[in-house]
């Protein structure tokens, strides 16, 4: 029996992550630059940009050292979302409450 995979990690542009083995300069830190199928990623000690498959960045990726403003605009698209559906499950529950 296989191990049950782990959920699938959003990267967004200006993302700064920290990976488990460092680049020949010596840095771990690195950029996202480009979003797609390839993961661009430009490295903070010595520039050099690279491109890892989604999957392999997301094994290799320790920690998120900053998130882009892209994912706070998500973040706040998604509690807003929510937001709404908890008012208008509300409404709808004190309106069947009226009824009866």
């Amino acid at each position: 029996m296989s191990a049950p995979s782990k959920p699938p990690i959003d990267f967004f542009l200006d993302d700064e992550v920290r990976l488990r083995k460092p680049h020949p300069c010596g840095s771990y830190d690195w950029t996202v630059v480009r979003l797609g199928a390839d993961i661009g990623l430009r490295c903070h000690g010595c520039g050099r940009r690279v491109l890892l498959p989604r999957r392999e960045l997301q094994k290799r990726v320790k920690l998120f050292l900053k998130r882009g403003p892209a994912y706070e605009a998500a973040m706040a698209a998604i509690e807003a979302h929510e937001a709404s559906a908890d008012a208008g499950a509300d409404e709808a529950a004190e309106s069947s409450a009226k009824i009866a």
